[in-house]
């Protein structure tokens, strides 16, 4: 009896995974939208793909990888060349490289899919909401067919790939975060406005102080360990630059005039988007390829003998964990909400439709937990956004989990390359000429809604 049971769980637990998105919600969950919970899930392949990539570059399971058959065959052609490579140097970096591949092809390949789907009556509406076992073993096969991706020039040209992906996202990050800077002042300004209490503004000024403090902190640590009296120019412009910058919008934030235009803006934003600007710069910093320039480069070198006198270290360091924990918020957050900013929603292409109204509704009244329907009258999200924006992070945490190392020209050491440093200054100087721009827009553009 207990087995016939066991076999009718799974076919249940079966049949629920290929349908559709109401089937994955517990009974402990309040009712959810159906559209919430298949971005959720599709951002639960996204981690699950990413924990593979994590455990792949645990030194004790990247000695495991050697066994793989045919994964180290054909390494002695790396980047086109004809040489003799140790490939058990490399091992984690390919693992990686292929698990970033196989998730930027099935997110890319649902792009393709969704485009123009306006509601839930489209037919392939069903497939973006349902059919998650098939997705499942969709996804699981791209991942084994990259494993048997010849190295060649692969490895050259998805780098850049993820360079450009990782750009992209680094922007996208920017923008939620600016976001999350608007409407969490304005919150707080709201609840102290209506609740005639004061606590809300101490709150708001301690954890501005907090945020400076930190900032400060941080560049001062950039210039003790990252430049030297004699030397390290690269680094000293780099923080400079950006210190200047940070003080520019802080102080342009507070200006009457924009406060007159946005009553809202204020030091809470300019210090949360200073102290993002800060770890970037940080993060970049990282990249630097003088070791004398920077303490924390990591040296990722063959086990041959020509190379015995450097140390072999694991992938791991300060900057790429912040970015992980960073990653994993800003992916969620794509996931479960959408700006309380009109502008961002058009601009994010995410847009809450009324449409769920009636079924929240039923679904309170019925006492049931499940999913209901909020996209007959018209999608909630851009489908086809939503799943470039992970394949986007997908390239992201490549990048990241690789530290944005990529072979020298001997193919016997992975080093830091300028071009990681140069993407993620530009991406913070992007950044915070955009968050200039929500300040000052109103004032340039004063006929149009900047509500």
């Amino acid at each position: 009896m207990g087995a016939c049971l066991g076999v009718c769980s799974l076919l249940s637990c079966v049949s629920c995974l290929c349908g559709s998105a109401p089937c994955l919600l517990c009974g402990c969950c309040p009712s959810t939208k159906n559209s919430t919970i298949s971005r959720l899930t599709f951002t639960f392949f996204l981690f699950l793909g990413t924990l593979v990539s994590i455990i792949m570059i645990i030194p004790d399971v990247e000695k495991e990888l050697y066994k793989l058959p045919g994964f180290c065959e054909g390494s002695r052609s790396v980047l086109g060349l004809q040489t003799h490579v140790n490939c058990s140097s490399f091992l984690g970096h390919k693992a990686v490289y292929r698990m970033g591949f196989a998730m930027a092809a099935f997110f890319f390949l649902f792009a393709l899919l969704m485009v123009c789907v306006r509601s839930s009556k489209d037919p392939r509406a069903a497939v973006q909401n349902g059919f998650w076992f098939f997705k499942f073993l969709v996804l699981v096969g791209i991942t084994v067919g990259a494993f048997y991706i010849p190295d060649g020039a692969f490895t050259s040209v998805w780098f850049y790939f993820g360079v450009v992906g990782s750009f992209l996202f680094i922007l996208i990050q920017l923008i939620l975060l600016i976001d999350f800077a608007h409407s969490w002042s304005q919150l707080w300004l709201r609840n102290a406005d209506e609740s005639n209490a004061k606590g809300w503004y101490a709150a708001l000024c301690i954890v501005t102080f907090i945020f400076y403090a930190i900032s400060i902190a941080g560049v001062v640590l950039l210039y003790v360990y990252y430049t030297k009296a004699e030397g390290c120019t690269e680094g000293k412009v780099l923080i400079s630059i950006n210190l200047i910058l940070c003080l520019i919008v802080s102080v342009v934030s507070i200006l009457p005039k924009i406060q007159d235009a946005q009553p809202h803006s204020g030091l809470l934003q300019a210090s949360l988007i200073t102290l993002y600007t800060i770890y970037v710069t940080w993060s970049a910093l990282a990249n630097v390829p003088t070791q004398a320039c920077n303490p924390t480069l990591l040296v990722r070198n063959s086990t041959s003998s020509t190379s015995t006198t450097q140390l072999v270290t694991t992938w791991w360091d300060a900057p790429s964990i912040v970015g992980l924990v960073i990653f994993i918020l800003c992916t969620l957050f794509i996931s479960v909400r959408s700006s309380d900013h009109p502008q961002v929603n058009k601009l994010m292409l995410t847009e809450e439709s009324a449409a769920g109204a009636g079924g929240e509704a039923a679904a309170a009244e019925s006492g049931l937990h499940h999913a209901y329907d909020n996209e007959q009258d018209g999608v909630s999200y851009n489908y086809t956004f939503f799943h470039l924006c992970l394949l986007l992070a997908a390239l992201y945490i490549m990048m990241t989990l690789t530290n944005w190392y990529r072979p020298d020209e001997s193919l016997q050491v992975l080093t830091s390359p300028w071009t990681a440093v140069w993407v993620k200054i530009c991406s913070s100087w992007a950044g915070l000429l955009l968050y200039l721009w929500t300040l000052v827009a109103p004032l340039v553009l004063p006929d149009r809604d900047f509500s």
